[in-house]
């Protein structure tokens, strides 16, 4: 049986930990099923294995959704756009968040801990969250990313 596509994935790094807390609370103050796959700590840590571990369970298309946070959001950004079907999108304001999510299809928000507080970050989530994918035009376009990932 397939996992509940409504689902989040989250996870972070030492960096994070804080924010990643504060943001899984939220998720499940708003009736979120969470699968947090750590850090678990504020001890330091590789951020690139949690990242790996999110963007493969959205890459296999078992969570719908995930969320990522580091330091910046630059690194966790960059791995799990290494997958294929991932598309993470750095949003540490309300606009890229919506845009992510309008035009590109944003499978994976990404935020950085250092760079934003707790109320922004949950508005970034809930807006996130809220908005859809557009389509249309810019259907043609993610299949233009997945023609990406078949030449590599």
């Amino acid at each position: 049986m397939q996992e509940n596509k409504t689902q989040i994935v989250i996870g972070s790094d030492h960096a994070a930990y804080q924010l990643k807390e504060k943001i899984r609370q939220y998720l499940i103050e708003i009736g979120m099923d969470i699968n947090d796959v750590g850090t678990y700590n504020e001890d330091s840590v590789d951020y690139v294995e949690f990242g790996i571990k999110v963007s493969a369970m959205v890459s296999s298309g078992k969570y719908e959704r995930g969320i990522l946070l580091c330091g910046t959001g630059l690194g966790m950004s960059m791995v799990a756009n290494k997958f294929p079907h991932v598309r993470a999108a750095l949003c540490n304001d309300l606009f890229s968040a919506i845009m992510s999510r309008r035009h590109n299809n944003s499978n994976i928000l990404v935020m950085g801990g250092r760079v934003i507080g707790e109320e922004l970050a949950r508005e970034i989530v809930r807006a996130w969250l809220e908005t859809p994918f557009d389509g249309g035009r810019h259907q043609l376009r993610i299949k233009k990313f997945d023609r990406i990932e078949e030449m590599v």
